[in-house]
């Protein structure tokens, strides 16, 4: 159906396009995946609680669009992963805008939805099927049209192929403007907000003068990295009055859990290398002979590079392979050898190389008929009719066909699994000559081909690979897991853990801040029965034995800490509040120091670094390349800062400076007062937008708990 073509060359997945006009609450950083189990609950928003079921029905329906906006037949694990994340954050989001929007008598009517698709102007209507080519604008009355067409099916007298590929744009169709009421009430929504956010014409003047007026400084600085900072004292009650100072910095939306974990990867050994060593040896020696079959040879070597009776371009092959291939002759064969980058030992055969062209232009004739015999015989009269001189147009066309030509290329089916009548049938485009006709008899029907035309010459080539992976055997897994299960059992609390990890030969990993949505512990696969584990324990705990990865991998986790809703405790942020304040007084330090010198002088101290900064506004923070730190204190001095006039001393992120201005100008930008006010009227709704979505989002009291059922 062209319809699924069309809408199938939009490209990117629809997370973008449907989350259009929403706002960008605050509600974890990845939302992780649910398997659904009835009666169960696995989130809740303003009290109104989402089961399993109903969340998946909405994953469903999602993944539905995205696969058929991707042409897929199926998502992998990490896009399904992505959907249900997309899932939760738009229920979330939709849901506080839709308690906002009930309490002020907010509502999208029929008759909106309808008026946004007679104008045709929303962005997501460009992602659907019925978009004009000519114009790439959505059209409405192709939608009309297709809605009249589905309303008059039926099963019974539609093909099933129609039938279903019509459901689909249906379903497709209703999720578009599903999304697109959600849209239009958070439009609604944030009007309120943005309409209340106003500028006036002396802002607007200070936004433009803080944008283009520049200063070009001679620049000198002390860099705190002078000071050792185990000369600074800090206090615990210094830590403790900073927190409380800056306590609403450390407040979470989400409860989080601090962790420690051990991660085993089990990998060859000796023996297992040996043993794969000598098995490579043995292909090698067996290529070096007669092969009476290549493709049979590197299936049942266990090659995860099969072998395809094609030529090909070094594309197709694996870099180790085309790097050793000018060095080996046809008929040669290379290896055994180990590839590092893919942990493989290898060896391959050069079979062929040649020259030829890379695309081919060609047409053809489907000739099916009730009964093989039957169809053969058409074929048969069609193709003595070709080489007698009839016209290959008027004979496709005699048979519901076009005939035109086109154009076929190695880009085509270069990396894909190619057998049966699939590899017959591009052999004999590939090898056939210019301007020749070939008939052939595949099992679904026989099929006329007719080469147009050749360009493109590379050189191709035919090798035959035998790849295999340097993996671990059974014996030595198990010896792993017996090692490290004896590990876990004596060493069952977290203390225990930490304190006889290293000494048994294992290494300890930390992972801070970890939220139930979270999809893995680290980088490794397959962790979700782990970090289960991890929100149903307490602080102090250490966990049984896991088996994860890509079953390569043992994990043991502990709980160091609970993080809770709220604020965040002052055990897990004095570190960072103690290199602040170290950073403060180093500052405090080197100011004293600095105080009364010129430029001349702080150049002269000890680990002093000087520069030129140029271009230096009030609106952009200044990068100091000399101390690789962005300074504010540059950018609020450039506003003040008088040519030829040394500032006194500034202090910075990561130096006390002082600053010499050479050189002043403006940019060359035009003042235009509304135009400045927009700007600043933005400004201040994005800060808004970020500030209101965490209130209501901590008001809203959600609760995430769908890690419930990995």
């Amino acid at each position: 159906m062209a319809a699924l073509q069309e809408i199938r060359s939009h490209g990117p997945l629809l997370i973008g396009v449907i989350a259009l006009g929403l706002f960008a609450f605050i509600a974890g950083d990845a939302w992780k995946v649910i398997a659904p189990r009835q009666s169960q609950d696995v989130g809740e928003v303003n009290g109104q609680k989402i089961s399993a079921q109903e969340f998946q029905t909405l994953f469903e329906e999602y993944a539905d669009a995205v696969k058929f906006s991707q042409g897929l037949n199926a998502l992998t694990d990490e896009q399904n992963d992505a959907v249900k994340d997309q899932v939760w954050q738009a229920y979330v989001n939709n849901s506080l805008i839709e308690n906002e929007a009930q309490k002020l008598g907010l509502t999208v009517s029929d008759e909106e939805v309808q008026d946004i698709i007679d104008q045709g102007t929303a962005p997501i209507l460009t992602n659907t099927p019925f978009v004009n080519q000519t114009t790439g604008t959505f059209d409405k009355d192709m939608l009309n049209m297709f809605l009249v067409n589905y309303a008059s099916m039926s099963p019974s007298t539609t093909s099933s192929d129609v039938y279903q590929q019509y459901q689909q744009v249906y379903r497709y169709w209703t999720f578009i403007e599903k999304t697109l009421r959600q849209n239009r009430l958070a439009e609604k929504y944030q009007a309120l907000l943005t309409k209340s956010l106003l500028s006036n014409s002396v802002e607007a003047q200070n936004n433009f003068d803080a944008r283009t007026s520049q200063t070009d400084f001679l620049m000198a600085a002390l860099p705190y990295s002078t000071v050792l900072d185990s000369s600074i004292v800090v206090t615990d009650a210094e830590i403790k009055a900073r927190y409380e100072q800056k306590k609403e910095q450390y407040r979470q939306l989400v409860e989080t859990r601090d962790i420690r974990y051990i991660d085993v990867q089990v990998v060859a050994s000796d023996e297992d290398r040996a043993e794969l060593e000598k098995e490579m040896e043995e292909y090698t020696e067996q290529l070096k002979g007669e092969v009476a079959d290549y493709t049979t040879f590197v299936r049942q070597s266990g090659s995860e590079q099969p072998y395809i009776n094609l030529y090909y371009t070094t594309k197709a092959l694996p870099a180790d392979v085309v790097a050793r291939l000018d060095s080996v002759a046809v008929g040669g064969v290379f290896g055994p050898y180990y590839n590092m980058s893919d942990n493989t030992l290898n060896t391959f055969k050069k079979l062929e190389a040649t020259s030829m062209p890379d695309s081919i232009q060609f047409r053809q004739i489907q000739v099916t008929g009730e009964t093989q015999a039957q169809a053969q015989q058409l074929a048969d009269s069609i193709f003595t009719a070709l080489k007698g001189g009839a016209k290959f147009e008027e004979l496709a066309q005699k048979y519901g066909q076009t005939g035109e030509p086109v154009w076929i290329s190695s880009a085509n089916y270069e990396g894909a699994q190619v057998d049966g009548d699939n590899l017959r049938y591009i052999n004999a485009i590939t090898t056939l000559p210019q301007n020749q006709l070939t008939s052939l008899n595949l099992t679904q029907a026989n099929v006329i081909l007719e080469v147009m035309a050749k360009k493109s010459m590379q050189p191709k080539y035919k090798v035959a690979i035998v790849k295999r992976p340097v993996e671990f055997s059974k014996q030595t897994y198990n010896q792993a897991y017996n090692d490290f299960s004896e590990f876990v059992a004596t060493n069952n609390t977290y203390d225990k853990m930490v304190a006889n990890a290293e000494d048994a030969g294992y290494r300890l990993y930390s992972q801070g801040e970890v939220q139930n949505s979270d999809h893995n512990i680290g980088s490794i696969r397959n962790t979700k029965d782990a970090l289960k584990w991890v929100f149903e324990s307490n602080a102090g705990d250490a966990s049984s034995l896991y088996e994860c990865g890509e079953s390569d991998r043992l994990m043991q986790v502990g709980v160091a800490r609970i993080n809770k809703v709220g604020y965040r405790p002052l055990a897990s942020v004095q570190d960072e509040i103690k290199r602040e304040l170290i950073r403060e007084k180093k500052g405090e330090q080197l100011l004293a120091k600095v105080a009364g010198s010129s430029l001349e002088q702080l150049k002269a101290m000890d680990g002093a670094v000087s520069d030129s900064i140029k271009r230096v506004s009030f609106a952009n923070p200044a990068y100091v390349a000399a101390v690789g730190s962005s300074e504010t204190v540059l950018s609020a001095d450039a506003a003040v800062a008088k040519q030829g006039v040394t500032s006194a001393p500034l202090k910075g992120n990561a130096a006390i400076y002082l600053l010499q201005p050479y050189a002043q100008n403006k940019t060359n930008d035009t003042y235009d007062a509304l135009v400045e006010k927009v700007m600043v009227q933005n400004n201040k709704v994005n800060i808004a937008r970020q500030q209101f979505g965490n209130d209501l989002y901590m008001k809203a009291n959600v609760k995430d708990t769908r890690y419930l059922f990995f």
